[in-house]
């Protein structure tokens, strides 16, 4: 598709992040268990030394938002079960011209064979079963559907892609 760049996000980035999280596309699969938009990212979510928060760029132009942490910081996390030192994965498309065009899967991939270089045995992900637009990238992506599962999100449609496959 094309050149994707990634770097850390910092805290100049939060009111285009906000700004993003705003956006129709976003706002509707970026929310609860309840259906209420989630927190907004503040400041200290900056400094989560378990999540790791990236600017996605095309082209030098930033249109995405993804992060990657550690699902055994969490007890309980419902991906916990994937082997020590795998991520998981969250991500949107803030821009909405960026939108149906390919990026989603082609960033995605990008990311997690990253992670894949410096050691993530397996990447999860979490969308919402109902936000077929997001499964799809995924699968794209290489990603494979596991299981259904209730979470403190919301009801969550487990996938993960394995570095061991080579997708």
């Amino acid at each position: 598709m094309g050149s994707y760049s990634f770097r850390r996000m910092n805290s100049a980035d939060l009111p285009m992040v906000l700004r993003w999280l705003e956006t129709p596309a976003v706002r509707e699969w970026w929310v609860d268990a309840d259906g209420q938009p989630s927190d907004p990212l503040e400041e200290e979510d900056l400094h989560d030394p378990n999540v790791a928060m990236w600017i996605v760029s095309y082209r030098d132009h930033p249109f995405a938002f993804i992060q990657d942490y550690d699902p055994h910081a969490w007890a309980g996390h419902h991906l916990g079960y994937l082997p020590v030192g795998s991520r998981c994965i969250d991500q949107f498309i803030g821009e909405p011209d960026m939108i149906g065009r390919g990026h989603g899967s082609a960033f995605v991939r990008s990311h997690v064979d990253a992670l894949f270089a410096r050691g993530a045995p397996t990447v999860g992900t979490d969308p919402s079963p109902n936000n077929e637009r997001a499964i799809r990238a995924y699968e794209k992506a290489g990603f494979v559907r596991q299981t259904m599962s209730e979470t403190e999100w919301g009801f969550c449609l487990l996938m993960t892609r394995n570095a061991e496959n080579g997708i």
